[in-house]
């Protein structure tokens, strides 16, 4: 199968996790992605070193890519890198506020020259506002949206432990350069796309701001208890190991009362006998499921769930993940050897994708100035 974005050439001026997330995907659907570093490389290549010498984060996000290294204030750098952008039809960026303009790409000079091209920024706070000019990191923009206001529990806030807002703007630009190409085969022009990681997660945040707004109320930080719900939480097994049981409605609640806890009058009892009564009453009511649980190994109970039909999660460690049963893998190629890694989450008529190789740093930069570089004529020679 032909993947659907064959034909598609992006080019990246890119760092992190943003915007390597938005080419990354683009690669995976079968566009040719020119990730440009600089001479030093993509930051993200040393936070760590632990997938036998590559960073994690790296390898995740730039599968697929052709990396050349550009130093964008030298003139035979920038003429490649105006040649590239004289074929491509995407070009991405999340360099600081006001870096990209200052080097003479800004995304207004190129759609005056290029029509049909897409240009996509991505910053910490948007391109207006008195705030577009602020550095942003995922972490300080979880504290910033309200994120970590309803993330933890009644100790404190806490991280969100992945970089959702980077990926939230990835996903969010991804999705929008999507519906550019598609609409450029309709119309003939490109279009700017500014996305940044605030405005990204503040839009998954509108659920509890329209509570707040509308309704003066601040979800309160449960840890993982549900706030609104009873039972939904975690319950320890005699191994020191968690799950998860959520109850969404009455008669799976009699269930529960008579198969799991061996109590079926307990259904009936006022005190827990509706969704309020029970959250009014949660205190009573993990004291009685507490034990029960306490009883048995985690995996057994969840065994116990799954027979009833009850809605339940493991607490998964990363060992537990690492093992899981219902895993997809994929292997990637990388400079120190291939990788397995979880795989993507969608399939196509039931195929994985097929993965590209991680670029070394300036991997591509020799092919590529043959490609992209000025043809030297005999005055030159």
């Amino acid at each position: 199968m032909t993947p659907d974005l064959s034909g598609l050439f992006v080019v990246s001026v890119e760092q992190a996790v943003a915007a390597p997330y938005v080419s990354g995907r683009l690669a995976e659907a079968g566009a040719r992605v020119i990730k440009v570093e600089r001479p030093e490389g993509d930051f993200a290549r040393g936070y760590d070193h632990l997938v036998h010498g590559e960073s994690a984060y790296f390898v995740w996000l730039n599968r697929g890519k052709e990396s050349i290294c550009l130093d964008l204030r030298q003139d035979p750098d920038r003429a490649v890198m105006e040649a590239m952008l004289a074929r491509a039809d995407v070009f991405i960026q999340n360099l600081a506020p006001g870096a990209i303009d200052r080097l003479g790409f800004s995304a207004d000079d190129l759609r005056a020259r290029y029509p049909r091209l897409i240009t996509v920024s991505i910053s910490g706070y948007g391109e207006e506002g008195p705030l577009r000019d602020l550095k942003a990191y995922d972490l300080l923009v979880q504290a910033e949206s309200g994120l970590s206001s309803i993330t933890g529990n009644a100790h404190g806030s806490a991280r969100t432990g992945v970089s959702v807002c980077d990926i939230a703007a990835g996903m969010t630009a991804f999705q929008s350069v999507l519906l550019a190409v598609i609409g450029r085969e309709k119309t003939g022009e490109g279009r700017h796309i500014a996305v940044s990681l605030f405005h990204a997660l503040s839009d998954w945040m509108n659920v509890p701001y329209l509570q707040y707004a509308y309704g003066g109320k601040t979800p309160p930080r449960s840890g993982l208890n549900h706030p609104t719900i009873a039972p939904y939480g975690t319950y320890m097994g005699s191994d020191d190991k968690e799950v998860l049981v959520s109850i969404q409605n009455e008669r799976e609640w009699a269930i529960f009362c008579a198969d799991i806890l061996g109590q079926p009058d307990l259904a009936t009892d006022p005190r827990f006998d509706s969704n309020s009564n029970r959250v009014a009453n949660r205190a009573a009511l993990d004291a009685i499921i507490a034990p029960v649980f306490a009883a048995s190994p985690r995996d057994d109970m969840a065994e116990r769930l799954r027979a009833a039909r009850i809605a339940y999660g493991r607490v998964s460690t990363m060992e537990d993940l690492a093992q899981h049963p219902q895993n997809r893998y994929v292997e990637v190629e990388t400079p120190s050897g291939p990788v397995r890694m979880l795989a993507p989450g969608a399939l196509v008529d039931a195929t994985l994708p097929d993965l590209g190789a991680v670029p070394g740093l300036g991997a591509h930069t020799e092919a590529l100035f043959a490609e992209f570089g000025p043809e030297l004529g005999p005055e030159d020679e």
